[in-house]
This record gives C-alpha cells, sequence and structure tokens, in this order.
C-alpha cells in the first residue's frame, strides 16, 4: 500500500463524496440520482424515518426487498438480486445510462454500502457514498424533505453483472492460502462468544477478523482519513475477499478498501450461508 497522496485522493474520491458537493451537485440540471438506504438489522422501520426527513429529491430503497433477492436455500439472508429485477428497480429509481448516483443513510454508510456495491457490480460507474450520510446534511444545517417521495421519470439504465469480483463458497475457504479473508462482523461474533442470528457459532478458517464499524471514525458517522484505513488494512495482501453475515456490511468493507485503492471481492452468502451448511467447518477464539 505505498500509493502517492494524490492516488489515494482520486481513490476516496471515487468511493466517498460531501454534503457541500451533493448540494451543489443537485442544483445542476443533471443533478445525481439521490439513494436513501435507511436499514438496521432488526429495524423495519427504513420507509418511516425516510418520511421523517431526507435529501430533496431522494428516493427510498428497501434494502431487504429491492437490495436482495428472495430467500433460497443455502443462499444466506440476503441473497444477490437478479440483474434483471435490479435493473427494474434502478430503472423506477431515475437512474439512466449517464447518472451519477450517490447513496447515503443514517448509519455511517453500513447500509448504503450494499447499493454501492450492488450497482457497482452491475456496471453502474460512478455511485458514491455520501460520507456522514444523513447525520452530515443535518449538520451542516441543510434544508430537508418529509414525506413520499415525488414519482420519477423511468431511466434507460442497463445493467450487466459481474463488474465488480464475488466468491462462492469454496473460493472463500480457499482464499486464506493465497490472499487475505476479512471478516467484517463484530470481534465477538467472528470469536463465537454470541450468534444472535445464524445457525452457528465462529467464523471461517483462516479469516481475519476486521469489524467494519472500524472504518468510522469514533463516535461520529464519517469514515477514517485515508492514512488510518490504510493503517488499519496494513498486512493485508494477495486478493482480497471480505465477508460478513449476510453480505451487507462486508460491502462498506470493500468500499473502505476501494476508497485506499485496494479491489476485494465479495463473498454474498458471507456467514449466514457457510454456517448453514454442515459440511463446512467453523472456527473459533480470536485466531485465524
Amino acid at each position: 500500500m505505498n500509493s502517492s497522496s494524490e492516488d489515494l485522493a482520486a481513490a476516496r474520491a471515487s468511493v466517498l463524496v460531501g454534503v457541500d458537493e451533493v448540494r451543489r451537485a443537485a442544483a445542476e440540471p443533471n443533478s445525481p440520482v439521490l439513494l436513501d438506504v435507511r436499514w438496521a438489522l432488526g429495524d423495519p422501520n427504513g420507509a418511516e424515518h425516510y418520511k421523517a426527513g431526507h435529501l430533496p429529491g431522494a428516493v427510498y430503497v428497501d434494502l431487504d426487498t429491492e437490495l436482495a433477492g428472495p430467500h433460497e436455500s443455502g443462499a444466506g439472508r440476503h441473497p444477490l438480486p437478479s440483474i434483471a429485477a435490479l435493473q427494474s428497480v434502478a430503472r423506477r429509481w431515475g437512474i439512466n445510462t449517464d447518472s451519477s448516483v450517490v447513496v447515503y443513510d443514517n448509519s455511517g454508510g453500513l447500509a448504503a454500502g450494499r447499493a454501492w456495491w450492488l450497482l457497482r457490480w452491475a456496471g453502474v460507474s460512478d455511485v458514491r457514498i455520501l460520507d456522514g450520510g444523513l447525520g452530515a446534511w443535518r449538520a451542516a444545517g441543510y434544508t430537508e424533505a418529509t414525506g413520499s417521495a415525488s414519482p420519477r421519470r423511468a431511466g434507460d439504465v442497463v445493467l450487466t453483472p459481474g463488474h465488480l469480483p464475488t466468491l462462492t463458497a469454496d473460493e472463500a475457504a480457499a482464499l486464506p492460502s493465497t490472499g487475505t479473508l476479512l471478516d467484517a462482523r463484530a470481534g465477538e461474533r467472528y470469536r463465537g462468544e454470541v450468534e444472535p442470528i445464524d445457525p452457528r457459532a465462529g467464523h471461517i478458517p483462516g479469516a481475519i477478523s476486521k469489524p467494519t464499524g472500524e472504518n468510522l471514525q469514533e463516535g461520529v458517522p464519517y469514515f477514517k482519513a485515508a492514512d488510518q484505513l490504510r493503517d488499519r488494512f496494513e498486512g493485508v495482501t494477495g486478493p482480497v475477499g471480505v465477508y460478513c453475515g449476510s453480505g451487507v456490511t462486508a460491502a462498506h468493507q470493500i468500499a473502505a478498501l476501494a476508497s485506499i485503492g485496494v479491489e476485494a471481492a465479495l463473498y454474498p452468502g458471507s456467514w449466514s450461508a457457510w454456517s448453514s451448511d454442515p459440511e463446512r467447518p467453523a472456527a473459533t477464539g480470536a485466531q485465524p
């Protein structure tokens, strides 16, 4: 990770955008499509949070139904949607072939990262995460809208899969021998001390614990500075893969890595798929 400061700045600018830039761009004729991805595990009220206050012009995106496909045995809790389904909702959100897109939430990008990753994976090249999210917008004193979104003119974007790398379960299992597999869940889940959701506790053997929350500054919902992220991921070598519980917060980790110029693959099924297969081993404790 010996990139120049100019390279680091360019990498970060390709992933993250600040509220002042978004506000300026929103006033331009070809303004970005704004997607509000308010979601948190155990909180089904994202749409209500959106109606209570959101960036003017933003469209609400339901992570469970629009950024994930139907539940299938062995596919994990948030399987990837079909490309046809994703294209349908992307057009409804108003995304055109030449659109720029800004995604945000109110949790430091932990949910919005899923929209960033999916759209990039599907071929939308200009997608960025609003650094600081709704909290940063409010802190700047900018106007919010309330209620339901106004209908948007349908977009014409054509999506194709595979523009970002993914891992199968077998590829995730093999990766620690040739590169680095990162577990983005909280440390206690990695160590197997607790498992509140999935069938078994523990982690994929060989994976290294790098909790997603540590991509953010302490106590505030902003990504850490580039040099801090570079230090955080020092020692991450070779091909890099990331997983979490169900492929949501791992996308945030991939965004953090991309912001310092490191490409990483997502294991979409993540621990929810791995732990549901009794043939897959589970390691516990603090060591890979």
